[in-house]
């Protein structure tokens, strides 16, 4: 166990294993098709992160990563087909963050935001685009700046 997760119970130890997972639904369901390559993007990057993260989080993806596809398959299945429907119950399952985040180290709070804004901009841009110019569609560049999660103060 990471210290910064000793805090916490274990539904919210498993919220925030699954952050990245939702994420990952939320940004590649927000132009309607959760692309192959929205997906690749976000195992691969969780698998990278794992060394290559920001120094407080390495820990964090080394718990995550080694089921974070099947977590991410697990909760596609979860979550309605509709778009709409879908980016609010996962909105809202996001938003439970945000307490969780009050019990942990402010510091790791903020490079554990960033972390996952940084998931959510290179997930809506793997999705492609002309050439890679416009490749973060007006649907995804709406969320990938995580606006429902709060960084506390």
């Amino acid at each position: 166990m990471i210290p910064e997760l000793e805090k916490l119970t274990e539904s919210e130890i498993d919220i925030l294993k699954k952050i990245p997972a939702m994420v990952t639904i939320l940004i590649a369901g927000a132009d309607e098709e959760i692309s192959k390559n929205e997906i690749k993007e976000a195992i691969n990057l969780t698998k990278i992160k794992q060394s290559k993260a920001r120094k407080e989080l390495i820990g964090y993806y080394q718990l995550v990563a080694p089921d974070f596809e099947k977590s991410l398959n697990e909760l596609l299945k979860s979550y309605p087909k509709e778009t709409e429907v879908r980016s609010k119950l996962v909105i809202e399952d996001i938003e439970k963050l945000n307490g969780i985040l009050k019990k942990v180290d402010k510091n790791w709070a903020f490079q554990f935001v960033e972390s996952m804004k940084d998931i959510a901009k290179k997930v809506a841009e793997s999705a492609g685009g002309v050439f890679g110019y416009l490749s973060i569609g007006y649907e995804e560049s709406k969320l990938i700046d995580l606006k429902m999660i709060k960084v506390p103060n």
